[in-house]
């Protein structure tokens, strides 16, 4: 059992708890199991071009409270590339990798679906967004970092709007789920909402604003990047797409802090987040959970049971089918979202 050597990488975007992961996996098992490890830089594109780091019990002291991921990130989807299947079996039998664990988000752990359903190799998958949007898992690690980065956010935000009374915009991150909008919104204490499952009526917003200016409070609006208007298309500061053809989000806070403006006279100012949520140290519970992640991820390859990804459901860490955990995006219950529409206006 000594013998075997396992490969682990970090896809998509950084994320806080990364490093958590890695650790627990490595510690687990080097100490249990006797375990070799390698680690693959910049996701996807390290085994795909072999571009390695030393990975073992010294290479992983002292990251826990690390934000990042010490193996770099990017978001290489090697189908795009040129042999890229190909290159990947080559690169693993030359370090004479046994198993691979990916750490990633859709997109990471949808390569290593195909990878191990339709190629044989074997992967066992850690799921990993700010986004909170992979279905199987009730929470990612990052999400709970980012939450609380937004609210601390929108706090101080509420006391430079009130002393100018203006309306602030903020613009938080979440791509095509409203997950970090409706968390750091509600604790934040925001005054309006808007997140990508509910299309947004502008009229309804400007109401709600002038509502919050007649009992006199300076209104906050939180806005997720993949929010739409009623009648219209996503706002969109560029068309560039990454390899996995995904568009780069942002410019709705802009766009709609214009429309109050004009609308309601009011004077409205935007903020955008941006990867100020991705960054910086992971909070307690996004350690908590990456570690717990790391540590049953190393239990499932050493079981052989490949093409699953560790998930949290409730309190117990389990594993599930990749392929049925990136089948469909996990987004808010219109239930949910209706829940804390009591706050608005």
């Amino acid at each position: 059992m000594g013998s075997k050597k396992i490969g682990v990488l970090t896809g998509g975007g950084d994320c806080p708890g990364l490093n958590a992961v890695i650790r627990g996996i490595v510690r687990k098992g080097v100490q249990e199991y006797d375990y070799g490890f390698v680690g693959f830089r910049d996701g996807w594109r390290g085994p795909l071009e072999g571009d390695t780091v030393p990975l073992d019990i010294p290479a992983v002291r002292g990251i826990l409270p690390r934000g990042g991921t010490i193996l770099g990130s990017s978001r290489t989807n090697p189908f795009k590339a040129e042999n890229g299947v190909r290159r990947i079996k080559e690169n693993l039998a030359k370090y004479e990798v046994d198993a691979l664990v990916a750490i990633g988000g859709e997109d990471t752990l949808g390569v290593a679906a195909r990878l191990t359903d339709e190629y044989g190799i074997p992967v066992v998958g850690v799921p990993k967004t700010i986004d909170n949007d992979l279905s199987a898992t009730d929470y990612t690690f990052g999400f709970d970092t980012a939450v609380g980065i937004a609210t601390e956010a929108i706090d101080r935000l509420h006391t430079t709007a009130e002393s100018h009374m203006r309306v602030l915009v903020v613009e938080v991150m979440g791509r095509h789920a409203g997950w970090i909008a409706l968390h750091s919104g509600l604790a934040g204490g925001a005054n309006v909402i808007l997140i990508p499952e509910q299309r947004f009526d502008v009229d309804q917003v400007c109401a709600w604003v002038t509502s919050r200016f007649k009992a006199s409070y300076a209104p906050i609006v939180v806005v997720a990047e993949g929010a739409m208007p009623k009648d219209g298309e996503m706002v969109l500061k560029d068309g560039t797409q990454d390899s996995f053809g995904h568009v780069r989000l942002s410019g709705v806070g802009e766009w709609l802090a214009k429309e109050i403006e004009g609308r309601t006279g009011k004077e409205a100012r935007t903020t955008v987040l941006g990867h100020v949520q991705r960054g910086g140290t992971p909070s307690a519970f996004d350690r908590w959970l990456a570690t717990r992640f790391g540590l049953h991820a190393i239990e499932a390859v050493r079981d052989g049971d490949f093409g699953k990804m560790v998930a949290l459901q409730g309190t117990n860490v389990v594993r599930v089918p990749i392929a049925q955990a990136t089948a469909k995006l996990k987004t808010v219950d219109p239930a949910l979202y209706e829940e804390v529409g009591v706050f608005f206006g």
